[in-house]
């Protein structure tokens, strides 16, 4: 080979080596700083597909395990009212007891003063079942969340108008709260409004007043859970025909639907769910024959051996409803504590499995750090020497 000043070809092929190290050291410096093995597509294009779905279901799979954990919140909810309906009953029950004894006068003052703590008793029941919630769901109610079903045509829906005198809208109905049934307006009198659900509870409102020019106002029946807001014109609305609208026999009704069953997402994966159901726990609901509001209606429901011992019955039945109730509850609990427990084991295998594929091994990764940091030492030698070859042509020119 000739000598050559024109063309370093030992130059050039230093160069292009010494872009390759550097390159490879780019990389590998890259991999060791994020900890990753594939930061882009072109590190491992299959690998990168492989990892992301992995990813996708470790993390639904995560969020499964919270969703299976919130669940379990919400049945010991549930389950700790129960318990408390549960005491309350065997306190009913024991006064029961109590008053079937002979020792008391029949419809004397010691069976009225018995039947006013049982009759409160009924009533902490009802409140409880109620105002049991989680997130906003009434849990011991039969319905979670109500949900308005009526229809214009027939029943108090949101747009409706109230047309006697003036005219004034149904702007809002909160129904959220509400147990599924139908509920009916009544009045009793002058500016007495009432709202009875099928069940028979009801709530009435009294001394309402006229409604002052655009005034808007809500009315508020929170025993059944219902709220509706009327609006008024620039006219008003005389209260009187307010309640005329609502108590019109084509008008006078809120249907309230839904259920007491919920469905948890307890999988990465759509359509992977359990359900789990919430029944009725008010008086009305619960007993061996009718039901206990039905006995115990007033302050007089053991005023004779006879109610006393037809309350005990009916108490034995309620307590058998509580205990069926609560044991479904508990083995849904065990259900989705098994499920947490596998969810967990999928996270922790399919993280171990995405690790391998996207991980970057450092012990391998710091070899190929120290192989080119020497190659790259060499290449810059190796390219200082190409670079002083051509200089040797000069001693030919010397003499």
């Amino acid at each position: 080979m000739g000598l050559q000043i024109q063309t370093n070809v030992a130059a050039l092929n230093a160069q292009r080596n010494l872009s390759v190290t550097g390159l490879k050291m780019g990389k590998v410096l890259e991999k060791l700083s994020s900890g990753y093995r594939i930061n882009r597509a072109a590190d491992d294009a299959a690998g990168l597909g492989i990892s992301e779905k992995m990813r996708a279901q470790i993390r639904g799979n995560a969020q499964a395990v919270r969703n299976a954990q919130d669940g379990i919140s919400m049945l010991q909810t549930a389950e700790g009212a129960m318990d408390e309906i549960h005491a309350i009953l065997q306190r009913m029950r024991e006064l029961s007891v109590q008053a079937a004894n002979g020792t008391y006068a029949e419809n004397g003052g010691e069976r009225t003063s018995i039947g006013q703590e049982i009759n409160q008793l009924k009533q902490e029941i009802d409140r409880i079942a109620t105002k049991t919630v989680f997130n906003g769901q009434q849990l011991l109610t039969g319905t979670l969340s109500g949900t308005n079903g009526g229809a214009t045509a027939a029943d108090v829906v949101v747009g409706d108008q109230l047309t006697t005198g003036t005219v004034a809208a149904i702007t809002a109905l909160d129904v959220a709260n509400a147990t599924a049934q139908t509920y009916t307006f009544s009045s009793a009198g002058a500016g007495i409004l009432t709202l009875t659900g099928a069940d028979g509870i009801a709530h009435t409102l009294t001394g309402l007043t006229d409604l002052t020019a655009n005034e808007t106002r809500t009315l508020d029946f929170s025993t059944v859970g219902v709220s509706i807001t009327i609006q008024a014109n620039a006219s008003g609305k005389t209260i009187a025909n307010a309640i005329t609208d609502l108590t019109a026999a084509a008008d006078d009704t809120i249907v309230v639907t839904g259920t007491g069953a919920a469905s948890l997402q307890v999988g990465a994966n759509a359509g992977d769910q359990l359900s789990i159901s919430f029944t009725n726990m008010q008086t009305n609901q619960l007993g061996a024959g009718s039901d206990l509001a039905t006995l115990i209606s007033d302050d007089q429901n053991v005023s004779t051996i006879a109610k006393a011992s037809s309350l005990i019955t009916e108490l034995d039945g309620a307590i058998e409803d509580v205990n069926s109730q609560r044991g479904q509850l508990g083995a849904v609990q065990n259900r989705l504590e098994s499920v947490v427990k596998s969810l967990s084991v999928a996270v922790e295998n399919l993280s171990a499995a995405e690790s391998r594929i996207r991980d970057a091994d450092i012990a391998s990764l710091s070899s190929e750090l120290v192989s080119s940091q020497i190659l790259q030492q060499a290449g810059i030698s190796v390219l200082s020497q190409a670079n002083t070859a051509p200089q040797a042509a000069l001693s030919l020119l010397q003499g």
